[in-house]
């Protein structure tokens, strides 16, 4: 039987610092004074004012569904009355409120989010939710109908540069400085694939030599045909037709201008157009766009110089060098690993980590997540029909919903199925067992749904999770009572077997 004396069951998969060492660590926090922002940017209440008058319509629109139970989507006409507004600025307000965090969509279901409940109070919800909406400017506005996704994706990927120069110019900047900018980025994004290209043209170069070889030897018995002679040239036709449309230039200036418009629509930037006296175009930053641009910098600059230093790794790299970290100093990295790069990719990069087999990678994966938000819903609730991903996926969901769904593996009621949890409960014992130490596996029986022992060895032997043999070997192991360690090395030789 286990001991009935009470105890700290929560996992604890990083072993806690030594009690010097965490003071010292403790002293060295304090006396490192926070970054001061720039000259020239306004306080944070200042800010936060700022962000109100910006996202102003897109809240009255959010309060209004929440008053009147409809969705702008199909009551665009009633919408536009009751808040004279523009009726074709409905369905711009309302994106604009979805991708600040305003509004949660479950299903064709709306509810308020968090940030509009606390956005009369609270200055640092406005100022989130800001970001948030600043984060997704090339959602909020489309490019143009004619422009490919590939050169969409490249301007985006591009843009942190030339908004970083615009922050360290502290000043207007000319629109041939950010076209050329903008050129150069581009150009080093496409060296970067080339490189990788290159890595697997070599690969596909030596199974050609070998095709080569055999195709020759085919011709010299007389079988080669028609067909297959039409089919190379077709393949060759075709390849030539890639390489010509890799290689054409993108209207540049016309996706700058795309670029620059986008953000100037959600208040992080002004433009100036070009005069009758030959001066080029100009554009600014607003103090939001001076400050979010500041904090991002910050965040990468503080990842670069702290000893984890993670932030130029793949997710996968990254959340293991974050394993070892206090969870305040895993979320610094997660954050400043997200702010060199765009949210959607990198929501895609982590729940590509997530379903990996390490299950600690799959637990801090969904951490990282938490630190995104609102911008990784979609992704995370499409990620809750993998059976592998579901519980984590499904417990995230409850918490940006604001439940507590309480501790990992521990049944989370409410929100898991007692299956779910029991699958939870052995894929975390499956990160302890790799990561862990014996007495935490022992430890970690305690937070299982199932009263006793008995009952959990019977319905973990019906989750069919890959881990459940070395789970129940690793945990007979550690196990001090010969008698529950007998058991348990009798239900994974069970699992094992395939005996029921």
């Amino acid at each position: 039987m286990t001991s009935r004396i009470p105890r700290d069951t929560r996992l604890r998969l990083v072993p806690r610092q030594p009690l010097a060492a965490a003071h010292r660590s403790e002293g060295a926090r304090r006396r490192r004074s926070a970054p001061r922002p720039p000259a020239g940017v306004p306080p944070r209440d200042q800010l936060a004012r700022q962000a109100r008058a910006c996202l102003g319509d897109a809240v009255r629109l959010a309060r209004w569904a929440e008053r009147t139970g409809l969705s702008p989507v199909t009551a665009a006409e009633r919408a536009a009355a009751d808040l004279r507004i523009p009726v074709e600025q409905v369905s711009v307000q309302w994106d604009r409120a979805r991708l600040a965090g305003l509004i949660e969509l479950h299903g064709d279901t709306a509810l308020p989010g968090w940030r509009l409940r606390a956005w009369d109070r609270d200055d640092s919800a406005v100022l989130r939710g800001w970001v948030a909406l600043f984060d997704a400017w090339s959602l909020a506005h489309p490019a143009p109908a004619d422009v490919g996704p590939a050169a969409v994706g490249e301007v985006v990927v591009a843009a942190p540069q030339f908004l970083s120069v615009m922050h360290l110019s502290s000043g207007p900047v000319t629109v041939p400085a950010l076209l050329d900018l903008l050129r150069q980025r581009i150009a080093e994004l496409r060296a970067e694939r080339g490189r990788d290209f290159a890595e697997r043209g070599r690969d596909f170069a030596e199974r050609g030599r070998d095709f080569a070889e055999r195709g020759r030897d085919f011709a010299e018995r007389g079988d080669a045909s028609p067909d297959t002679a039409a089919a190379a040239d077709t393949a060759a036709a075709d390849t030539a037709a890639d390489t010509a449309a890799v290689d054409a230039d993108l209207d540049l200036p016309a996706l700058l201008d795309w670029a620059l418009d986008g953000l100037a629509s959600v208040g992080a930037l002004t433009r100036c157009a070009a005069d009758a006296e030959g001066r080029p175009g100009q554009a600014v930053l607003t103090p939001l766009g001076n400050w979010a641009v500041w904090v991002k910098l910050e965040q990468i600059c503080v990842a670069a110089q702290s000893p984890a230093g993670n932030i130029e790794h793949p997710a996968e790299d990254m959340l293991r060098g974050c394993a070892r970290l206090s969870p305040g100093e895993a979320r610094a990295e997660y954050r400043a690993w997200l702010a060199a790069r765009t949210t959607g990719p990198a929501v895609a990069e982590l729940l590509d980590a997530a379903r990996g087999e390490d299950a600690l990678i799959r637990g801090l994966a969904f951490d990282a997540l938490r630190v995104v938000g609102a911008p990784a819903e979609p992704a995370v609730r499409a990620a809750s029909a993998e059976p592998t991903l579901r519980p984590y996926a499904l417990l995230w969901l409850a918490e940006h919903e604001g439940a507590d769904p309480g501790e990992p593996g521990s049944g989370a009621p409410g929100v898991l199925t007692r299956e779910e949890a029991t699958w939870l409960w052995v894929d975390t014992a499956a990160a302890v067992a790799d990561h862990g130490e014996g007495h935490l596996l022992v430890e970690h029986l305690g937070s299982a749904v199932q009263g006793s022992v008995p009952a959990l060895l019977e319905e973990v032997r019906a989750t069919g999770h890959p881990r459940t043999v070395q789970v129940l070997v690793a945990l007979a192991a550690a196990h001090p009572d010969p008698a529950l360690a007998k058991a348990v090395r009798r239900a994974a030789f069970q699992v094992h077997t395939g005996e029921r």
